[in-house]
């Protein structure tokens, strides 16, 4: 049996640890897609509001679970031994990024940001687990970019040897740090993909035009 059931199960665990909060004027920002079921199972149970950041993940040619690098609104983050591992070039990297350009221009005109103002107020980023960490470091510093007080990185369950770059993080909120960690779906019994729809539903919205449910 994993540590969570599903997303939801895995938020609500998570808003036990950020109590802090509850009923501050902290606004959730949940990293689409996944994230945001978790993010809106933690702003439901700490009172807060529910907005998402889109991030898209640069994932090695063949392994594309496996993070090379990410992308977010105004950041761009590489690990150069990410990249060798993958025995990428950077043509390779080219080619997936324009892909990857293609789709975050999607997903932030379907979902992006839905206007919570986070300039002076407390963003706690919310995913549904870490990796490598570049698609958490680039929400957090895409987040960061908006002028916030502070910038909390929240997951349920992350790699022990994780830490956040302090430029883009002021705090990390992980109540399971694995040792023996390998992916992040591994923890949960429901791990299935979460849909545009399911995040327009969470954010308030409806799915349009483009914003479906589209596989990647």
């Amino acid at each position: 049996m994993a540590l969570f059931a599903d997303r939801r199960a895995a938020g609500r665990e998570l808003a036990a640890a950020l109590q802090e909060w509850r009923g501050t004027d902290a606004v959730v920002l949940g990293i689409a897609r996944g994230g945001v079921v978790v993010a809106a199972a933690v702003a439901d149970a700490l009172g807060l509001e529910l907005d998402a950041v889109v991030v898209r993940k640069l994932g090695a040619a063949g392994h594309e679970e496996f993070a090379v690098g990410a992308i977010a609104d105004g950041v761009r983050i590489v690990t150069p031994d990410a990249l060798r591992w993958a025995g990428m070039s950077s043509k390779d990297l080219e080619r997936v990024e324009a892909v990857e350009r293609d789709e975050l221009a999607r997903r932030m005109e379907a979902y992006g940001s839905r206007g919570r103002e986070v300039t002076g107020r407390t963003a706690l980023v919310v995913d549904d687990g870490v990796a490598t960490g570049a698609s958490a470091v680039a929400a957090c510093r895409a987040v960061r970019a908006r002028e916030p007080e502070r910038v909390v990185l929240a997951v349920p369950v992350a790699p022990e040897r994780f830490a956040p770059p302090p430029d883009a993080v002021d705090d990390f909120v992980c109540p399971h740090r694995e040792s023996d960690f390998w992916a992040v779906g591994e923890y949960y019994d429901d791990f299935r993909q979460t849909s545009d729809a399911e995040v327009m539903a969470l954010l308030g919205g409806a799915p349009t035009g483009s914003a479906t449910e589209n596989g990647r």
